[in-house]
């Protein structure tokens, strides 16, 4: 026998060339098989039949291909003599004597357990135990050995031992079973529970033929997730082994041939047991990976109970070791670096659902593709639809979006552990494929969780399934395959049965008369939400509006940014200095972020213009701070002008990057004679309909409040002849529609969220007031009555020269104030200047003229507001000196007297 490689099975000791051997199987109560030490390969096999006895025959299968034969049942005993001689010699040495040879080849002797003829002799102890006959029909009277062995026979005999107890021996001939007929309820019902048995045969290395006990059923198992090298049969009927084919059989021969064991059968695909042979010592399979007789098999390896992460690892050490079958494995990462191996990396952009850009530690910018897995494709006669359709792959392949959008939220910005499986050589194109440059794929993970295992487990990507030999796969390629079975059987996301999501997604970039449809909205929407999809430069990027699912190209407001190269007319114009750099930085901080924008205006493009805040940075601020831009004239207008002044002055003087070369030129006195602005008093009648709890308020226009009110007796009246089925408007948001106010009567109003059927948002667009509502009290917009016949009536304002109060008592009190006084009544309204969602106002009382926004100064109510503008300083003078008064009379916000000295930012007040 080989030297055994694990301690966990008995190890053969080394035997004399003639007569000392190793029993290797036990083929009756009357013959062995035995054989030598092994050297360079398995040793030969020598079959020895006992002298002068004979035990029962064997059962024997009728021949294949042969209807006329039949199954030879067991002779009685014979079971028990073959078992006796299995349990007393299998993996013992052994010493014989040869002493018939007969012309074929058949040897006759003594076999004694031991290394010499002193050890007991078994023959002896068969025929003692009555599991054997002696043949005395040719019995000499000189030989002692025979002699011996009729005496004990006799003795059997008298003991009715064995063959010669009462009833025939009847009860020892054991029911064989060649067939199971349904093997894969068989194995389904004894739910993967160890069964005790004895392997009978060894095909090859991984396939044996095992007697199932106690109700003798005679299977084929096949080692579940290995397959050794095999015996190939060619056309001649002649065996060619495959390379150490013949070494692997001897491997697990020499450990499992004959041996009591324990079978877990695990699966019956295409009518092959699948199973796992547990060793009191051992575990076969994970050995023959180790040692290099065996390679993992995906098709099976997922039946596999024991934990395929041994199994590859066994498989990992022997290919690292270059063992047997691996010899000449080359790994598909050798020729890297150990730091170009693993790494840790900041995710910078999810290019789709398998790829993404990192950024290493030295900034070099690296693309990783996801091991082993596909991301969402569309196949057959889907790819062919729609071709000319402008193919937007994110938005038109399903669970594309879904897809890029997990990685992008888990992974944007957030440092990752990559380790690279295989590099995937570039290919050229071919027909119907496209060419691919060199790939680096990896096992990302965050936080101890594989991504690609993630992303697979929510059905967002499916495994691409490898030829056997093919070793360039991830890492953790079993652990996918699990993910993905898990997701069918859940019915995730691809392998969902139901509706596939569609994404509708309008792009109004460079569409001109959208963009100007959609400006007011945006305008009136304060800072929105959005998504930055692409960087084309410093300052120029596009953006995703996930709540009106639209794409917009948007500049920053407020700076001038290095132009970056492009193709014109004239040829391509050369970049400025630092557009790169610009480009970059932008990159790195917002690209794939959620971030906040206000959009102030439009160019003549279509493309919108405003401020970006991510995280509570400016872009526009952070750019001027870097030196990566200049301050833009138009941003004397916003309220960043001076933050932006302040930060373009600072780099000026460092003369940091764009402003390197910057020289100072000489200041000129220049004496400017300008024109006071006067401030315009236009008051108009309005009706103050809506006051929220931030102080802003809706009024309507007393002009044309006897169109609203003809509209309205007109619409209600269409109605009451033709009353809206109930619940047959699904409301959307952002829809005008009907809705049934508490009074009972209908009234125009727009749909701001959608919760569910119950709960619905609304806005009432004519009055300025907002109510949750159940769908059955909204209903279609009747054509007659909408916007476009006449518009929205009711106008957000906000006080002028006016702080809100910060504390929610004292606004509380300011909001009763203002409705008990001007709620539904006629007031007088002049604009003073714009804000960044509505235009602050004076408001003034019907009758007395009174201001009230001054009123509420006086009142001690509220603080004011200080306006710099040269024109609104006289009113401002007004607003300071009565809030004066009102502070020496200690009134409501001032009763303890003026705490802006030391707290002003804590009480969100400012001087």
């Amino acid at each position: 026998m080989v030297k055994n490689v694990d301690q966990c099975f008995p190890k053969p000791k080394r035997m004399s060339s003639n007569s000392l051997l190793s029993s290797l199987q036990v083929l009756s109560g009357c013959a062995i098989i035995v054989r030598g030490q092994p050297r360079g390969g398995p040793p030969p096999e020598r079959q020895i039949n006992l002298s002068n006895i004979r035990a029962g025959a064997m059962a024997r299968r009728a021949a294949q291909g042969q209807p006329d034969t039949k199954d030879t049942p067991d002779e009685p005993w014979a079971f028990q003599a073959r078992e006796f001689l299995r349990k007393k010699l299998i993996g013992k040495e052994v010493c014989f004597t040869v002493e018939i040879k007969t012309a074929l080849g058949r040897e006759y002797g003594m076999v004694y357990l031991g290394r010499d003829t002193t050890g007991e002799n078994i023959a002896d102890s068969l025929v003692n135990e009555g599991l054997a006959t002696v043949r005395r029909e040719g019995i000499r009277g000189n030989n002692p050995d025979q002699a011996r062995l009729c005496e004990l026979e006799d003795q059997a005999k008298a003991s009715k031992k064995g063959l010669w107890s009462e009833g025939g021996g009847t009860h020892t001939i054991r029911d064989i079973k060649y067939i199971i007929e349904n093997p894969r309820n068989f194995i389904d019902s004894l739910h993967q529970r160890p069964i005790n048995a004895i392997i009978e045969h060894v095909r090859d290395g991984s396939v044996v033929r095992a007697l199932l006990l106690p109700d003798y059923y005679l299977v084929t198992v096949m080692l579940s997730g290995v397959k050794c090298p095999t015996f190939k049969r060619e056309a001649d009927g002649a065996e060619s082994p495959e390379p150490f084919a013949a070494e692997a059989k001897f491997f697990t021969e020499s450990r499992l041939l004959q041996r009591d064991v324990q079978i877990i059968l695990e699966s019956c695909p295409n009518q092959i047991i699948l199973g796992t042979i547990l060793h009191p010592n051992g575990n076969i399979t994970e050995l023959l990976l180790k040692e290099g007789f065996a390679r993992c098999v995906d098709w099976s390896m997922a039946v596999y109970t024991q934990g395929a992460e041994k199994l590859r690892a066994a498989e990992r050490s022997a290919k690292e070791r270059k063992v047997r079958i691996w010899k000449d494995y080359v790994a598909p990462t050798a020729n890297l670096d150990q730091k170009d191996r693993q790494f840790v990396a900041k995710v910078m952009q999810v290019v789709n659902a398998d790829a993404m850009v990192v950024k290493l530690n030295s900034g070099e910018l690296k693309t990783i593709h996801l091991s082993s897995i596909r991301p969402p494709r569309i196949e057959g006669e889907e790819k062919n639809k729609d071709k000319d359709k402008r193919f937007r792959p994110l938005y038109d392949i399903p669970y594309m979006f879904e897809a890029r959008e997990f990685l992008r939220k888990k992974l944007i910005g957030k440092k990752v552990n990559v380790t690279v499986d295989y590099i995937r050589a570039a290919t050229g194109p071919g027909e119907g494929t496209p060419a691919f440059s060199e790939r680096t794929c990896a096992t990302v993970t965050i936080g101890g969780i594989n991504i690609a295992e993630a992303l697979v487990s929510k059905g967002l990507a499916t495994i691409i399934r490898y030829r056997q030999d093919d070793d360039q796969r991830s890492s953790h390629y079993d652990e996918l395959l699990a993910a993905e079975a898990r997701a069918i059987k859940n019915g995730k996301g691809l392998h969902s049965k139901k509706e596939v999501p569609i994404h509708r997604v309008a792009d109004i970039s460079g569409e001109t008369q959208k963009a100007k449809q959609f400006l007011p909205f945006l305008q009136r929407a304060g800072r929105s939400e959005a998504v930055v999809e692409y960087v084309f430069s410093g300052s120029r990027l596009k953006l995703y509006m996930p709540k009106e699912t639209c794409l917009i190209t948007f500049l920053l407001a407020g700076i001038e940014c290095p132009r970056s190269s492009r193709n014109m007319p004239g040829g391509m114009q050369v970049a400025e200095p630092f557009s790169d750099e610009a480009m970059l930085f932008t990159k790195e901080l917002v690209l794939q972020r959620e971030v906040e924008v206000e959009v102030e205006s439009m160019d003549k493009a279509g493309n919108f213009i405003g401020w970006l805040h991510i995280e509570g940075v400016n872009l526009s601020i952070a750019l001027v701070e870097n030196a990566l831009s200049k301050v833009h004239f138009t941003a004397e207008r916003s309220a960043y002008y001076k933050t932006l002044v302040s930060a373009e002055e600072s780099c000026r003087q460092r003369k940091e990057k764009i402003w390197a070369n910057y020289e100072e030129k000489p200041v000129e006195e220049v004496v400017h004679v300008t024109e006071e602005k006067e401030r315009v008093a236009n008051y108009r009648a309005v009706y103050v309909t809506e006051i929220c709890d931030t102080l802003h308020f809706y009024t309507q226009d007393v002009e044309t409040g006897g169109q609203l009110e003809s509209l309205m007796e007109t619409m209600r009246a269409e109605i009451a002849s033709q009353p809206p089925v109930e619940g047959s408007y699904a409301p959307r948001r952002g829809d005008i529609c009907i809705a049934k106010f508490a009074d009972g009567e209908w009234y125009r109003a727009k749909v701001e969220k959608v919760e569910s059927p119950a709960k619905v948002h609304v806005f009432y667009i004519d009055y300025g007031n907002r109510e949750v509502v159940s769908s059955t009290r909204l209903a279609a917009m009747p054509p007659a009555f909408g916007t476009r016949i006449l518009p929205a009536q009711a106008t957000e304002h906000a006080f002028a020269f006016i702080q809100v109060p910060q504390d929610e008592d004292a606004r509380a009190d300011v909001v009763d104030c203002i409705v008990r006084d001007i709620q539904n009544s006629q007031c007088l309204m002049n604009v003073e200047y714009s804000g960044v969602t509505c235009p602050h106002v004076t408001i003034q009382f019907g009758d007395t003229k009174d201001d009230v926004g001054l009123g509420l100064v006086k009142e001690g109510l509220v603080m004011v507001d200080v306006r710099k503008e040269k024109h609104l300083q006289k009113i401002v003078t007004e607003y300071l000196n009565s809030q004066e008064s009102a502070k020496s009379a200690r009134l409501n916000i001032w009763r303890y007297g003026d705490f802006r000295a030391d707290d002003a930012d804590e009480f969100g007040y400012r001087r």
